[in-house]
C-alpha cells in the first residue's frame, strides 16, 4: 500500500490532518537540502492498554538533533509527546510504529535561505518487523558495505539527521542487490560503527560488547539493550570492534526500535558462530519483548500509556 493513499490522519503542525492531505510543496527546503530530524517510536499493546516505548527519550533525542543542526523548535517536548498519543488515538491503532520529523518548510530557497519555518509531523502506522518476522529466529544474513559510516566531524553523527541517512539508503541496497538481508557499515578508520538502520553487539565468551557512538548514533535501543543486559548479569563493553572479530564471535545481533533485537547468523559468507540465533541473543530478545509489552515489573517508566 502506498504510504500516501491511506486512511488516517496526520499530526500536522498542532492539527490532526487528514492521512491524504497532510501534503507539502515541492519546494520545500528539506527535500531539496536533507536539513531535518526524525525519530522513530515503536508503541506495544500491553495488559494495561497500548504504550509507547521510551516516548520521552525519543522525543528528547528529536530535540537534540533539532539543536545539533540548529533548527528552531516550535513545539515543547511535553506538546510532541502528546501528539504522538493523539495520532495512536485517532488512528484507533493497537500496535504502531511512529515517525515524528522536523523540516523546514518552502519559505526560501538555496542554502543561504533566511526566514525558514520548522515544521512538524508525526505520524503512525501498523509495520510488523522490519527485518521480517522469520529473521527473528533464524537470523538475518549480512554483508558489509563499500559504504562507510560518515566521519564523525562531517555531519555530526550524533544527530538523527534526514540527511545523514543517504549514506545509510546506498549501503542498505548495495547488499540488498547482492542478496544480503543487511549492510555492516565500518566507520572512517576501518572498525565496525553500525548496521544500515541499527546498531550492533558481538558476544564472546561470555561477553557482550559494542561499538562506541563514536560514529554510530546512540540508540535508544542500544541503551535499553545494554541495561538489560547488564541487569541480567552479563558484562557489557563498549570499545572498538574489528570486521574479522565478528567472523570468529559466539554471537552478533542488531538493535533499533524497528529491527528490535534481530541475531546475525552470517557476515560475508561466514557463519556467526553456530549459524543461527545464539542463546544470549535469544535470552536479550525475549527479555526485550517482554518489556516493551509491560511483561516486567522492572522500569515501568520506559511504557507511556495511551
Amino acid at each position: 500500500m502506498s504510504m500516501s493513499d491511506r486512511d488516517g490522519y496526520i499530526w500536522y503542525d498542532g492539527k490532526m490532518v487528514p492521512w491524504r492531505e497532510a501534503t507539502t510543496h515541492v519546494l520545500t527546503y528539506t527535500l531539496h537540502y536533507g536539513a531535518g530530524c526524525f525519530e522513530g517510536v515503536r508503541a506495544y499493546e500491553t495488559s494495561r492498554g497500548t504504550a509507547i516505548f521510551r516516548l520521552q527519550e525519543h522525543t528528547r533525542r528529536l530535540f537534540n538533533s533539532a539543536k545539533i543542526i540548529g533548527m528552531e523548535m516550535p513545539w515543547s517536548q511535553a506538546e510532541l509527546n502528546q501528539a504522538q498519543l493523539e495520532v495512536l488515538r485517532a488512528n484507533h491503532l493497537k500496535e504502531a510504529y511512529l515517525r515524528p520529523m522536523v523540516f523546514y518548510g518552502s519559505e526560501g530557497m538555496g542554502l543561504r535561505a533566511t526566514g525558514l519555518k520548522t515544521h512538524v509531523i508525526v505520524a503512525a502506522w501498523t509495520w510488523g518487523s522490519y527485518l521480517g518476522a522469520d529473521n527473528m529466529e533464524r537470523g538475518i544474513r549480512v554483508k558489509t558495505s563499500s559504504f562507510q559510516r560518515h566521519y564523525v566531524n562531517s555531519s555530526l553523527c550524533r544527530a538523527k539527521a534526514n540527511a545523514n541517512y543517504l549514506n545509510s539508503s546506498m549501503a542498505l541496497n548495495e547488499v540488498l542487490k547482492d542478496g544480503y538481508d543487511e549492510a555492516l557499515m565500518l566507520d572512517p578508520e576501518g572498525y565496525v560503527a553500525e548496521g544500515s538502520a541499527e546498531n550492533i553487539f558481538v558476544v564472546s565468551d561470555g561477553v557482550i560488547s559494542t561499538p562506541d557512538v563514536t560514529s554510530a548514533l546512540d540508540g535508544i535501543t542500544r541503551r535499553t539493550v545494554m541495561k538489560l543486559a547488564q541487569d541480567l548479569g552479563y558484562t557489557v563493553r563498549e570499545r572498538r570492534i574489528t570486521r574479522d572479530e565478528i567472523y570468529v564471535c559466539d554471537e552478533a545481533f542488531f538493535t533499533g526500535t524497528a529491527a528490535e533485537v534481530t541475531p546475525i547468523r552470517e557476515l560475508d559468507n561466514r557463519p556467526v558462530g553456530s549459524g543461527s540465533r545464539g542463546p544470549i541473543t535469544e535470552k536479550l530478545q525475549r527479555t526485550y519483548l517482554a518489556q516493551v509489552k509491560g511483561q516486567r515489573e522492572q522500569y515501568p517508566e520506559w511504557l507511556s500509556y495511551v
